[in-house]
């Protein structure tokens, strides 16, 4: 048995007596996705500005022409007004999933889908100086309302840097056949090593992390948890504005703790495990990291997904995942449940 569809409102064409959109197509064949893409808008919160650019689509029946695509834009409009300026922190996830919600009954849709990013600015101090400078992030949000309820995403983006553990290696083995020739033992060259860091090549790294909500889940993420975990998963830190005192902290902060791309990724894997011990089984996560190479020509990238009850076992038990979960098809499961067997 389907989930019933809703019968959108419709307006009637001016100079025509019925609405083009709702007539039957040519062809019969309902489309997977209609909607508009690259809505941009500015939110004020607070004292803050945050830009937020929106995507917005819904299914279409085999028996509709069309989509109505004012609709869409009028929708975000009224969610923001009744959404966002009620918001304090602003959430992303949750205008998604207001949006997400009007759309489909706006719409008549069996489901809509609403993706947010948001670039906003926050306070922070360099970390020996205490000078206060302004970083900028994205936040993600994502709903894809069904009948029977929406799954919600919500996501940070930060930038970061790494310092590479091989190039690191490779260095330090040169410099002790360098002391060793000049006559230092090798507990002196170990002592050395231990001392000053060794060089290597680093690059500004790109981590995005993502936790997705089921239907049933009513509990908030901030996302300064997020933030902070996905920072953290990197060689250091960066800030836009620093001092003398603040650059070398950064520096050697990043060559004590190189890591490859792949080691951000599952840094931020077990931050999310530990930093949500009580969140369902059935949650959604993304790991990813992308690297801008400051030696090759080309970026690096690495990515986990799946669910954490999947990542919660590979790492209790060691053993591989029989299975990772992509986001399509953890939001895929979101539409069997709306959509129930006879």
């Amino acid at each position: 048995m389907q989930a019933t569809r809703l019968t959108p409102t419709l307006s009637p064409t001016i100079g025509s007596g019925d609405d083009v959109q709702a007539r039957v197509p040519g062809i019969a064949v309902g489309l997977s996705r209609v909607g508009v893409t690259g809505v941009e808008k500015v939110v004020r919160i607070r004292e803050e500005l945050f830009f937020a650019r929106f995507d917005c689509f819904v299914d279409l029946s085999h028996d509709q022409k069309g989509a109505h695509m004012s609709r869409f834009d009028e929708v975000i409009n009224e969610a923001m007004s009744d959404v966002v300026l009620r918001e304090a922190p602003f959430r992303a996830e949750t205008l998604a999933q207001h949006i997400a919600e009007l759309v489909r009954a706006r719409q008549g849709a069996e489901r809509a889908e609403v993706t947010i990013a948001a670039r906003y600015p926050e306070h922070k101090p360099a970390p020996v100086s205490g000078v206060q400078t302004q970083e900028i992030y994205t936040l993600h949000g994502r709903a894809v309302a069904f009948e029977h309820g929406t799954r919600r995403i919500v996501g940070v983006s930060a930038t970061g840097i790494t310092a590479c553990p091989c190039a690191q290696e490779l260095v330090a083995a040169r410099s002790r056949e360098r002391l060793l020739a000049d006559g230092f033992s090798e507990e002196e060259i170990e002592r050395v090593l231990k001392s000053v860091p060794v060089a290597t090549h680093n690059q500004r790294g790109l981590a995005t992390l993502q936790i997705g909500c089921i239907e049933e889940c009513v509990e908030e993420i901030e996302a300064t948890t997020l933030l902070a975990i996905a920072e953290s998963s990197m060689s250091s830190e960066i800030y836009e504005l620093m001092k003398r005192s603040d650059e070398v902290a950064v520096v050697e902060k990043a060559h004590r703790r190189p890591r490859f791309v792949e080691d951000c990724v599952r840094e931020m894997v077990r931050g999310v495990i530990d930093a949500f011990p009580n969140w369902p089984d059935e949650s959604f996560v993304s790991s990813r990291q992308e690297n801008l190479e400051t030696i090759h020509q080309h970026n690096v990238l690495a990515e986990r997904h799946g669910t954490l009850e999947e990542l919660r076992r590979e790492l209790e038990t060691g053993e591989p995942a029989a299975q990772q979960t992509s986001l399509e098809e953890w939001l895929d499961t979101g539409a069997q449940r709306a959509r129930p067997s006879a």
